[in-house]
Order: C-alpha cells, then structure tokens, then sequence
C-alpha cells in the first residue's frame, strides 16, 4: 500500500516555518505583556498605599496584587490571539488595542469572568484567513517586526519601572534620614512582624487540626 507524501511549494514551507517562529514570539509577547502588566498593577497599588498613608482617608486600602495562576495563564491565552501587533490594518489594529486595554483592566482588577468575556468577543468576531499563499506570508513577516519591536518596548518600559521604584525607594529613604528614621530598618522589621504573625498562624492551625 503506497502513501501519499504531500509536497509544499518553497512559498508553503517558508510560511509554516514563519508559523513556528510566531507562535514562539506569541507566546513570548504574552509573557511579556503579563509581566508589564503586572509590574504596573503591582506598581499601582504601592503608589496608592504611600497615598493613603500621607492623607488621612477613612476608605479601605487596595489588597495586594496576588492573581492566582489561572488568571495569568488565560490572560496569556487572550493576549495571543487579540494583541494590536497581530492586526493587519488600521482599523483591525484599533478593535484590538481596545480589547488589549480591556484585558489589562480586568486582570488589575482580578476579574476573570471580564477576561473570558473578551475572548469570547473575539473568537465571535475573528476574521478567516482566505488571503494567497504570497500575502500571508508578506502579512506574518510584517507581524513578526511589530512583535519584535513591541517586545523591546516592553523591556525598556519595565526597565523604567524599576528605575522608578529604586529612584522612589532613595528618597524615600533620605525623606526618613532627615526625619531622623532609619527606613530600611522599619522595612526589615515589618517583615519580620509579619513572618512572626505567618508562624503563629501556622501553628494554631496546627493546633487546631491535631485537636
């Protein structure tokens, strides 16, 4: 019994090849895009506990940013399939930079359901790839230039998140030097409190399952 051995044109195996390579910079992109936003959602809620503790509020702080792994993994998953850089067209380009802003609203606000729901949006309204060999081929070598610059952008705007977090961190030390405060001490000590409080709780729950 003889099989048949399909044979791609040069055009066909270059733009599976090009596929690959974009489905590892997709999944980079995604990394990285969690990471920035995350580090921003993060970055957020410090700036706004320093605020609280200047000004007297009766409001509640903002929890920690602690997204579970499901959330990062489905924010992964949208963000691959919507990001702007995959567009083809301007108008393409501005319906999923809306979705991306959507997204990184409802993964600051821990909002799983909204996450889902732009998904949902997207795959409803994705539109088929009916283009020749020749203009998908054109179409993922211009994506791959927009996902390439697009991963240096976001390099260089955690870079200047954490030159501002360190920049912030000196003076607020020098703020508490000249109030006569050793901040990096109070940091240390509060750490510490909060291991003790971490141990204790442990241990009464220990306590109360051996009981």
């Amino acid at each position: 019994m003889s099989s048949v051995v399909q044979v791609l044109s040069p055009q066909a195996e270059e733009l599976q090849a090009k596929r690959r390579e974009m489905a590892d910079l997709r999944r980079r992109l995604a990394d990285k895009e969690l990471e920035l936003s995350t580090a921003k959602a993060e970055s957020a809620r410090e700036q706004a506990d320093e605020f609280q503790g200047e000004i007297p509020s009766t409001e509640k702080p903002r929890k920690e940013f602690n997204p579970p792994e499901i959330l990062k993994k489905l924010f992964r998953r949208v963000a691959k399939k919507i990001h702007p850089d995959l567009a083809s067209s301007t108008t393409e380009r501005e319906r999923r930079h809306d979705l991306m802003a959507k997204l990184n609203q409802a993964y600051d606000q821990l909002d799983e359901e909204a996450i889902r729901s732009i998904l949902i949006e997207w795959e409803a309204e994705a539109p088929a790839n009916l283009l020749p060999l020749g203009e998908q081929l054109l179409r993922m070598v211009s994506q791959m230039a927009q996902v390439r610059k697009r991963l240096n952008e976001i390099s260089d705007e955690l870079e200047d998140l954490t030159l501002t977090e360190m920049f912030q961190l000196q003076q607020n030390i020098e703020s508490a030097e000249r109030e006569g405060r050793d901040l990096l001490k109070e940091i240390a000590d509060d750490i510490e409190e909060k291991i003790k409080k971490a141990k204790t709780q442990i241990r009464d729950l220990a306590y109360d399952f051996i009981e």
